[in-house]
């Protein structure tokens, strides 16, 4: 599985998690990874038959950003606008990125008990990423589960240490699709009656 991870960041230099990811992510020579606010300069301009190439070389497109106004940052909607072009993504033969998969590393200042109903934020992080969802299912890829770290702007520098290596083990996990864990559970079953009665 070719891994390729497009990382949003207004001013990555100034990051605090987002860096330790992004420098966790850069020493693995199995995983491409890209910045996106270096690569589109002041102007977020995008050359979108190359960028497009890039994503057809991978399997799993991973987009790692701060929760930003309860979105991403514009960079990576300005390359959302300029990449995921009608006849590429969507529409009549926009089909090129169908069954890859969508996973987004996401960091959020607040806790994670102010992303609920009655909560602080009102709205579960499920609820407030939709639309990249959204954007998955009309470009015909896997959505996977969200990796998302809460309350940075507590976090230890141990605390962000122990989220790089987690976010690491999420993002190269090859069974995060639920398809692909529930082709294997019930491979195994099949394979062990004795287990099935268990589990039935």
């Amino acid at each position: 599985m070719k891994i390729l991870v497009l990382t949003a960041h207004p001013d990555l230099s100034k990051s605090q998690i987002n860096r330790v990811w992004f420098n966790s992510i850069a020493k693995q020579q199995s995983i491409t990874i890209r910045n996106l606010t270096e690569i589109g300069g002041p102007e977020m301009r995008f050359d979108k038959d190359a960028e497009q190439a890039i994503l057809l070389n991978h399997d799993r497109i991973a987009l790692q950003f701060p929760f930003y106004w309860y979105s991403s940052p514009p960079v990576m909607k300005s390359w959302m606008d300029q990449v995921l072009s009608y006849g590429f993504a969507y529409g009549p033969d926009g089909d090129k990125l169908k069954g890859k998969e969508l996973l987004l590393l996401v960091s959020t200042g607040g806790p994670a008990d102010s992303y609920h109903a009655g909560g602080y934020n009102n709205f579960s992080m499920d609820e407030f990423l939709k639309p990249f969802q959204q954007t998955a299912i009309l470009a015909q890829m896997s959505y996977l589960r969200p990796f998302v770290f809460h309350g940075m702007a507590r976090a230890t520098l141990q605390q962000m240490a122990d989220s790089a290596a987690s976010m690491l083990a999420y993002l190269q996990d090859p069974e995060l699709d639920p398809r692909v864990r529930q082709s294997k559970l019930l491979k195994e079953l099949s394979s062990s009656p004795e287990q099935a009665k268990a589990v039935s």
